[in-house]
């Protein structure tokens, strides 16, 4: 599997709320920066996650205008626009941004080893 193809299921999986679900496109050791802060390692990924999840019911998250901005045999990277919509306490919520995510090569499988999302400049 390619880093787009990984991405691609990455997309889909992010949806079912599970971080079972999305931690095999993760590497261990990764960084995920967030609006609401920095988050070091796959245990540090998952409690965001979920906590997003759990703050945003039915949420739903989408990418768009994907460029791939760097590929090689062991790296890439992708910057993109996003969308997710959901409520928050009863009240339906939205936004966007922009994200960057970085890919690796790790053994025979690629994995997300960064990802970078904020919202746009004011």
């Amino acid at each position: 599997m390619s880093a787009r193809e990984l991405f691609e299921k990455y997309k889909v999986e992010i949806n079912k709320h599970d971080f079972g679900r999305v931690q095999p496109f993760i590497s261990d050791d990764c960084t995920f920066w967030f609006s609401s802060g920095t988050n070091v390692g796959i245990a540090e990924t998952r409690k965001a996650f979920e906590k997003t999840w759990s703050t945003i019911r039915e949420e739903i998250y989408s990418i768009s205008g994907e460029q791939w901005i760097s590929e090689s045999d062991t790296g890439a990277v992708c910057i993109y626009t996003f969308h997710w919509a959901g409520l928050i306490e009863g009240v339906h919520t939205e936004g966007r941004g922009r994200g960057t995510s970085c890919f690796r090569l790790e053994g025979t499988e690629w994995k997300i080893v960064h990802e970078h999302l904020s919202g746009f400049p004011k």
